[in-house]
């Protein structure tokens, strides 16, 4: 009989937000790995029944966590009974800055997988491009992390991607080194890492990512198929197509357009980001299409790795994701984009029980060094 690691206690509530395909697949990790009471382990969903948290023992509350309503609602779930509460973000339509700062505020623990805006940031026609960007959502973080010092801790942007596939580039990085003969020392910094980066001559990465996984039936007409959150990926499929751009990149696209304020490190197109195809490449399809999707790891980790010489950018990789989702989700984005970016009437998750075969392929593909290109991941 296997025991599992248990890595840490919970001495409070535990509230996760948001119970889609990420939630029901990270609450059998809490149950693993962390001694808690699972008597004061509670689940918010719009949507959802609460069967499946039944299932779990865990308590559900069906509601909808709004601007107007966070604050009434998380509280007093986060400090009832006492300890140090903890609070796992994983929905849409809820401000990441907004509830971080309110958990710093009490005291909880707070994580998530994005920098989430509250309902309506995605599809505001009074904003520019610049301002729907993901460039723009990460720089209000930046701001809340400038004043949390001496808070408690909250962990911002960490699921698979971004989160996972950034230390995924940094142990790819140590491959490449060692493969290349190239003498290093490990780096113990981020400036450490940006200069190892530039001594091996990485010019570029892709967050590359296939999903194979086929449904036992055909997609219908009219419905948005996917094997994730639907709501979550037209909204950032609809976002402005975002990269970290390299300081080797000599030119500029002809919609693309800079930052005026913030750290610099991206660009953005003006066009929508599941519409921007890109050649790149996964083990088990080779050479493939991918979707130039806005994601916060294209612009964390081009600004992780750049290097300065004083306020001189010497070095900085080009980043960006390119995304190949499961077939039923590229037809249903061909579907939406030739009614003019307006989404299908319903919607409709894969769950388990309606795939056929197939995998998700998620990793990072480093080129521009001596061995030209080199994939890292799962």
């Amino acid at each position: 009989m296997t025991t599992n690691k248990i890595h840490a206690k919970i001495s409070g509530p535990i509230v996760m937000i948001g119970f889609g395909s990420i939630g029901k697949g990270t609450l059998p990790l809490i149950e693993r790995h962390f001694d808690y009471d699972k008597s004061r382990f509670v689940i918010i969903d719009p949507h959802e029944d609460g069967e499946l948290a039944k299932k779990h023992n865990v308590r559900f509350i069906k509601s909808a966590v709004t601007r107007e309503n966070y604050r009434e609602l998380l509280i007093p779930l986060l400090t009832e009974g006492g300890g140090q509460g903890f609070c796992v973000n994983l929905s849409v339509d809820t401000s990441s800055v907004d509830i971080m700062t309110m958990c710093q505020e009490i005291g909880a623990l707070y994580i998530d997988t994005v920098v989430e805006p509250w309902l309506g940031f995605y599809f505001d026609k009074s904003a520019g491009p610049e301002k729907r960007s993901n460039y723009a959502l990460r720089e209000t973080l930046l701001a809340a992390k400038s004043i949390a010092a001496g808070r408690t801790t909250a962990v911002s942007t960490c699921g698979a991607n971004p989160g996972m596939v950034s230390w995924f580039v940094k142990q790819a990085l140590l491959n490449i080194a060692a493969e290349t003969n190239t003498p290093f020392n490990e780096p113990k910094s981020r400036e450490g890492w940006g200069q190892l980066a530039h001594k091996l001559g990485v010019k570029g990465i892709h967050i590359a990512e296939r999903d194979t996984q086929r449904s036992k039936k055909p997609k219908p007409m009219d419905v948005f198929v996917n094997t994730w959150s639907v709501e979550g990926f037209v909204s950032e499929g609809l976002q402005p197509a975002e990269l970290g751009w390299g300081t080797h990149e000599k030119w500029m696209p002809d919609n693309g357009r800079t930052h005026t304020e913030g750290c610099g490190a991206a660009i953005y197109l003006l066009q929508p980001g599941a519409n921007t195809r890109v050649r790149s490449w996964c083990p088990t399809p080779g050479a493939q299409y991918g979707f130039l999707v806005t994601h916060n790891e294209s612009i964390s980790i081009a600004d992780y790795f750049t290097v300065r010489d004083g306020q001189n950018v010497i070095y900085r990789p080009t980043c960006h994701y390119a995304y190949h989702p499961a077939n039923d989700a590229v037809l249903s984005l061909h579907e939406m984009f030739g009614a003019t970016g307006k989404m299908q009437s319903s919607w409709h998750i894969l769950d388990e029980n309606e795939i056929e075969d197939g995998v998700d392929e998620l990793g990072v593909l480093i080129y521009g060094h001596a061995k030209n290109a080199y994939w890292y991941g799962s």
